[in-house]
């Protein structure tokens, strides 16, 4: 049902001596791939053209007077919903962070996520290094972004069916190009949490002439805004997404 791993033929299709063609004070980015170190690895899969850390809000959950005013009975349940409370409020309100979107509170609570192209070719190097497994996504063709860390677990329902409902709640924007929604949406639970990947068609034809990548999306309550560089993006001289 999942697709097979192909990373393990990644070093077999890489040259020996290629390296990063971008200058940069990251050691990674100067070394030739099979010298990079387990700390190499690591940072590119945290912080690097291909992943990020982002703060993400938490908003609060809709009184009883707005449900009914929206049709709705009752609280949402789901994944971003169930399993998310109890996280520490931020003093600094990071409402700021996301230009004030609707729902939030200058007290509203936040967390911690993890933003990675995962079918970007040194994030698929970086995970064989130190043995990391990516999510198991469904076949399919288009550019993955994998978010970590969301709160939750335990929920009924195959990995698409609990991402369908996000499909409609994430965009990736583009100055002077129409915005593009994912074609899917998958939901893993892992020991850290649940792992949502979303994936964009090949169609939207990216391209470092794109310049600055956004990403932004909502996981029930949880809200998000994050930007990449296409132009830093570049492995090999190729886009790399």
């Amino acid at each position: 049902m999942f697709r097979v791993r192909r990373s393990l033929h990644l070093f077999c299709v890489v040259p020996a001596a290629a390296v990063l063609l971008l200058a940069a004070d990251a050691p990674w980015k100067a070394r030739a791939i099979p010298e990079w170190t387990g700390e190499d690895a690591r940072e590119l899969l945290t912080e690097s053209p291909w992943a990020k850390t982002v703060t993400a809000m938490i908003r609060r959950m809709p009184t009883e007077f707005e449900r009914r005013d929206g049709g709705h009975l009752g609280q949402p349940h789901g994944v971003g919903f169930d399993g998310i409370d109890g996280k520490p409020a931020n003093p600094k309100a990071v409402s700021s962070h996301f230009g004030g979107p609707a729902g939030a509170h200058p007290l509203s609570p936040y967390l911690t996520l993890q933003l990675r192209w995962e079918t970007a070719l040194p994030i698929r190097l970086a995970e064989m290094k130190i043995g990391m497994v990516e999510p198991p996504t469904l076949p399919g063709d288009g550019y993955s972004l994998a978010v970590y860390g969301v709160p939750g677990g335990g929920f009924k329902g195959d990995p698409k069916t609990l991402g369908d409902p996000l499909k409609d709640t994430a965009v990736l924007k583009r100055e002077g190009k129409s915005d593009v929604r994912p074609v899917s949406v998958e939901v893993f639970e892992t020991g850290d949490g649940l792992v949502v990947v979303y994936r964009f068609p090949l169609s939207a034809e990216i391209t470092k002439q794109d310049g600055t990548l956004k990403i932004d999306a909502q996981i029930g309550r949880i809200s998000f805004v994050q930007s990449f560089d296409a132009a830093e993006m570049q492995f090999q001289g190729k886009l790399q997404l």
